[in-house]
């Protein structure tokens, strides 16, 4: 298993090609690359050119980390189909990032629109019918996240649509974050998932079911927001003896091919202190359900 730094609390701090010694000094040998405006940002056409690719390559290289994982963010199952064949088209220059770089891990959300699920899933499938030959010609392990406010939010959904691919190629992630809108316990979703599950972000993160669902009030009564954070272990209310236990029962913690992020956004202005205990933390937990 990776240990990897989210390096999104140092996007408005850092440039890009200073990410690589950033996540070194703080300790991790692996970082995972997310939505970034000179990389792969949100939603849009890849900006790193060749040039641009190789250097971030050699500041790795010269940091002595690897890169576990790139995320891009695209409307690949948008019901809109001039946005999704964009996104199809964003996504094969995204592979080619992450092979030129050396990558073999790209993990995703389903994206697609809740409100749209029967349309947005029939996007999802119709983009999965371009891309997965080139996924698996080129030997990425493709990995999905239901966030909330997807076309599929649920976990053991996720699982379900994740498993109609039909491919080994792709895979499940788990947000730790993300726990309170998928439903469904996090040991009974892992357990589901099995070797689906090769990617798990930690951070925490307030059920927001709690106090008669009042935790979090919007108005007026009935949005249909989607609340959640991406706080330090130990700030909010997730179960963490289950969820590492959980891991480690699947086997998770054991595996070469599966990677675990610290992606904490919420402390920006102490983000160098939150990521060190994150690393702490994280290895202590697994010692712990190891043992």
């Amino acid at each position: 298993m990776k240990i990897a730094l989210d390096p999104t609390p140092y996007h408005h701090s850092h440039s890009l090609l200073e990410f690589p010694r950033v996540v070194a000094d703080l300790g991790y040998k692996y970082m995972q690359m997310t939505p970034h405006g000179d990389f792969i940002p949100f939603y849009n056409h890849p900006k790193a050119d060749d040039e641009l690719v190789g250097q971030l390559g050699k500041a790795c290289k010269d940091a002595g980390i690897e890169i576990a994982s790139i995320l891009p963010v695209l409307r690949w199952s948008g019901p809109d189909e001039d946005a999704r064949e964009a996104a199809v088209r964003y996504w094969k220059r995204a592979i080619q990032i992450a092979v030129d770089l050396g990558v073999s891990t790209m993990n995703t959300e389903f994206s697609g629109r809740p409100e749209k699920a029967e349309e947005s899933e029939r996007a999802f499938y119709r983009s999965m019918e371009e891309l997965l030959p080139i996924i698996e010609r080129e030997g990425i392990d493709l990995l999905i996240d239901p966030h909330p406010d997807d076309f599929v939010e649920e976990g053991l959904a996720a699982i379900r649509v994740i498993r109609g691919v039909n491919s080994k190629n792709v895979g499940m992630v788990y947000v730790a974050s993300h726990s309170f809108h998928m439903k469904n316990q996090p040991l009974e979703i892992m357990r589901a998932a099995g070797d689906k599950l090769r990617l798990v972000h930690v951070a925490d993160t307030m059920d927001h079911h709690a106090s008669h669902g009042l935790r979090y009030i919007t108005n007026p009564p009935g949005n249909p927001v989607r609340v959640h954070q991406h706080l330090k272990v130990g700030d909010g209310d997730v179960n963490w003896d289950e969820f590492f236990g959980g891991l480690k029962e699947i086997g998770f913690l054991d595996r070469e091919d599966t990677v675990m992020v610290s992606s904490v956004f919420a402390e920006d202005d102490k983000a160098d202190e939150v990521s060190r205990y994150q690393l702490a933390t994280m290895e202590q937990y697994v010692q712990k359900v190891s043992v």
